[in-house]
Formats: C-alpha cells, sequence, structure tokens
C-alpha cells in the first residue's frame, strides 16, 4: 500500500508540474515559458519524485515504464495492476486539480485541450503542428523505447550510484523538446487519459488509444533489447 501511495502521489506531481505548466505558463502573455519551459517542468517533476520517493516505489508514475520494467525483468508481473491504478487514479487526481484551479479564472468557459495529446487526422487538429497518425505513431514508440533505455541503464547495478533520478529527469526533458510539436508529447499512459478525460473537445478520447498503444509497444521492446545487452544478476 505505500508503494501505491507514494505512485499516486509522484503520478499527481507528474501531472500538475508538466501539465500544469502547459496550460497555464506555455503562452502566457510576454512571459510564457514556451516548449523548453514545458519540456524542464516534466523532467523536473520526475527528477523531485526520484529522490522523493524513489525509494519507496521505484518511482515509476507511468503504466508503460512499470510494463518495460517488467519486460526486462526488473519488476514483478503481479505489481502491475496496482501499480497501474495508482498512476492512472494519481494522473486524474492531478488533472482534476488543474481543471479546479482553471475554473476560478475571471470569464472561464472553457479548458479547450487542456494539454491533451493528440494527432491530425482532417476532423481533429490534435497535434500542436499538423503532424498525422503515423507520426504520432511512430514518435510516441521510439521516444518510449528510449526513455526505457535510460531508465534500465542509469538504474543498472553497474551505473553510478544516485544519478538515475537526474539522468532519468533530463531524458524525459529532451524527449519533451523533440517531440511536443507532434503530439504534445505522451510516452505515458496516465499522463495521456488523465487529461483527455477534462479536455474540451472532440477528439481527445476518440484519439487516446494511440497514446496507449504506441508507449507500451516502445517500452516492451525496450526492456526486451536492455535485458538482452545487459541482463541484470539475479
Amino acid at each position: 500500500m505505500k508503494k501505491l501511495i507514494a505512485e499516486f502521489i509522484g503520478t499527481m506531481w507528474l501531472v500538475i508540474g508538466g501539465c500544469g505548466a502547459a496550460y497555464f505558463a506555455c503562452n502566457f502573455p510576454e512571459a510564457g515559458i514556451g516548449f523548453l519551459g514545458v519540456s524542464l517542468a516534466f523532467g523536473l517533476t520526475v527528477v523531485t519524485m526520484a529522490y522523493a520517493i524513489g525509494h519507496i516505489s521505484g518511482c515509476h508514475l507511468n503504466p508503460a515504464v512499470s510494463i518495460g520494467l517488467w519486460a526486462g525483468g526488473r519488476f514483478e508481473g503481479k505489481e502491475l495492476p496496482g501499480y497501474i491504478g495508482a498512476q492512472l487514479c494519481g494522473g486524474i487526481a492531478g488533472a482534476g486539480i488543474l481543471y479546479l484551479i482553471a475554473s476560478g479564472q475571471d470569464g472561464f468557459e472553457t479548458v479547450g485541450n487542456f494539454a491533451a495529446n493528440g494527432y491530425t487526422d482532417g476532423a481533429a487538429e490534435g497535434s500542436p503542428n499538423g503532424f498525422g497518425m503515423v507520426s504520432a505513431l511512430v514518435i510516441e514508440v521510439v521516444m518510449t523505447f528510449m526513455f526505457l533505455i535510460i531508465i534500465l541503464g542509469s538504474t543498472h547495478s553497474k551505473a553510478p550510484k544516485y544519478l538515475a533520478g537526474l539522468a532519468i529527469g533530463l531524458g524525459l526533458t529532451l524527449i519533451h523538446l523533440i517531440s511536443i510539436p507532434v503530439t504534445n508529447t505522451s510516452v505515458n499512459p496516465a499522463r495521456s487519459t488523465s487529461q483527455a478525460l477534462f479536455a474540451d473537445n472532440d477528439w481527445a478520447m476518440g484519439q487516446l488509444w494511440l497514446f496507449w498503444v504506441a508507449p507500451i509497444v516502445g517500452a516492451v521492446l525496450a526492456g526486451i533489447v536492455y535485458k538482452y545487452m545487459s541482463p541484470e544478476k539475479k
């Protein structure tokens, strides 16, 4: 239960910090933080939680990470349902807090995309820069694959100790710098689900499938590849 509480809090913080920065601060008049600021915000949520709850739950904060660690032989399959459930609940709680804050703005009527992930398919403009489904699928698979490679490598018993949180956080920052213009960057089904639930549009929930399938495929591939390259001794 302590692990699940930690995953709930950590995923809630990831959504509040990352999606909150995207929604409230990215395009703030004359002083917006832009894509660079949003990328750093997501990375910083992971760095801060890695050192806050890493010793409790491992600080997954992401169903794809948990599944990738399982595929890489670093996590027991029996713990997956609890972890994924806690991550989803934490993400939704974080999005709910953001919605509550947003609704307090003078003249509030709609949250629009609410930092939801998406792609452009003719009927929907889910991609920030007009990228289609194939582009979204490829970038989410590749970015999640590399994210898990970073995680599996930096947490390996032969890796330098105490630096994993920093490497993983910077890795997530780089991933966002690359892929925000394509999909708003998911690599995390819990983060995608939480924002889609509150987005005031017709496409976020319909496109959510891609942001479950692609990250999980990328994570499983990374787990298999890294386990082959550098298996962790029992």
